[in-house]
């Protein structure tokens, strides 16, 4: 089936057994100028959705014959350029992540808020009628990449919330840049904050605003971070360094779609798409006391993992020259064989983004307008240090030696955290237990 015509009024189908609600919808999408079409029963909606396309489907779960979930999933592999929205009589978190998991573009709770309806059919309307694609500025070749774009576009058309965890530098702001880019907000502002960067004295008036006379100093109303986003996707990078008292509040905010700034008495509904980042392992914050399990349950609903650039070294071939184009703007640079071999034989602790700063300071270093090997400079890799007199011992414990040294190190960058480390060593946390007790570390 193709996307909707936008010369063409786009359709809509509610499938509900309440002919009242089924009105009331009808009546506000008549108002935006949208046609509508009611179905009772679940096999009364795949009869329309066979005989006609239909831009988007607003979706009750229980339904007399049988459970919405299964429709949800019948569209995802029937009817895919048909959007999905489900409605459930309970704010169910179990339910809706199951239908979002499912494919559903959004969801919905009873009693039905028809402003919160409208913006929710504007958002499909626009999807289902297609979006010219965005840049895709994910390089590389390695098979994790090649997935994660793959991934990308998939996610881009939900608006579940999304959960992007990898190390620093990685560019897991990228990655949720090229979500949004793809998505149907595309128009609306991307508004990226870094919950580790803000004073925690600040966090609240910075992301719910406030009004004037809120606070000394409150000289004029500040919309705040989050309403500057409407209509729009809100990145919140490092989440994982929110305190307490403000995953309190922003929980409510995703949970409620309002905000209430400071001095304010009424709540203020606000439209965002909410991707978050961390380069710390949520569900060992959430054991650790760190993190709420409530809060991570609305933010992990999709997860996706950006890997480090130590795991797809030959991309650099492609990443590299890329980078130095968007370094020198107003002269062309090559990078000779040797510099490419000597940036391919470093494993980056600090990933992409300290690949970016040894090639600037290449371009600074490099005499015309090629960088050679001599141009790159490295700081001495301290990853995998060598025991000191290794021609002393036999090959079985210079082995365990360098295996224990390796895994301390991991332990020392990654804060003594031992599900991060087993993350960080590629390996699972019961081999990096069995390996921690193998050697000896307590």
């Amino acid at each position: 089936m193709n996307r909707h015509d936008p010369a063409t009024p786009p359709r809509i189908l509610i499938v509900d057994d309440e002919p009242d609600l089924v009105e009331l919808i009808g009546l506000t999408l008549k108002r935006m100028g949208i046609e509508s079409v009611g179905a009772g029963t679940l096999e009364g909606a795949r009869q329309e959705l066979r005989q006609k396309p239909y831009a988007f489907c607003l979706l009750d779960l229980k339904l007399p014959d049988g459970n919405g979930l299964d429709l949800v999933e019948w569209i995802t592999q029937n009817t895919p350029d048909t959007s999905v929205a489900v409605l459930t009589a309970h704010a169910s978190i179990e339910v809706a992540v199951r239908a979002l998991k499912l494919g559903a573009f959004d969801f919905l709770t009873k009693p039905v808020d028809l402003t919160v309806l409208r913006q929710l059919v504007a958002s499909a309307i626009r999807m289902a009628r297609g979006q010219p694609p965005a840049g895709n500025q994910l390089i590389g070749e390695h098979p994790t990449i090649r997935e994660l774009r793959a991934l990308i576009m998939r996610v881009a058309r939900s608006q579940a919330p999304v959960h992007i965890y990898g190390e620093t530098g990685t560019g897991k702001e990228l990655v949720s840049r090229l979500i949004h880019a793809n998505g149907p907000r595309h128009d609306r502002p991307f508004v990226p904050i870094n919950c580790g960067a803000i004073p925690g004295e600040l966090l609240e008036s910075e992301l719910f605003g406030y009004k004037r006379g809120a606070f000394t100093g409150a000289v004029s109303d500040q919309p705040g971070l989050i309403r500057s986003a409407e209509g729009g996707s809100l990145f919140l990078d490092e989440v994982s360094e929110l305190p307490l008292a403000m995953q309190v509040k922003l929980l409510r905010f995703i949970q409620e779609k309002t905000i209430r700034p400071l001095g304010m008495s009424q709540e203020i509904p606000v439209d965002v798409r909410i991707i978050s980042a961390s380069h710390r392992n949520l569900q060992e914050a959430v054991a650790q006391g760190r993190f709420r399990e409530d809060l991570y349950y609305r933010l992990v609903v999709i997860e996706m993992s950006v890997p480090p650039l130590r795991e797809r070294l030959g991309d650099i071939g492609q990443i590299a020259p890329a980078l130095v184009s968007r370094l020198t703007l107003d002269r062309t640079v090559t990078l000779a064989p040797d510099a490419l071999s000597r940036l391919q034989a470093y494993d980056y602790p600090g990933n992409i983004r300290e690949l970016e700063n040894i090639l600037e300071r290449a371009l600074t270093l490099c005499e015309g307008e090629v960088i050679h090997g001599g141009d790159i400079h490295l700081r001495k890799s301290e990853r995998i240090p060598v025991p000191e007199r290794t021609h002393l011992h036999p090959l079985p414990v210079y082995l365990k030696e360098l295996e224990k040294d390796r895994i301390l190190q991991a332990l020392r960058e990654n804060g003594g955290n031992k599900t991060a480390t087993a993350h960080h060593l590629g390996i699972s946390f019961r081999q990096f237990r069995y390996r921690l007790k193998k050697l000896g570390i307590d």
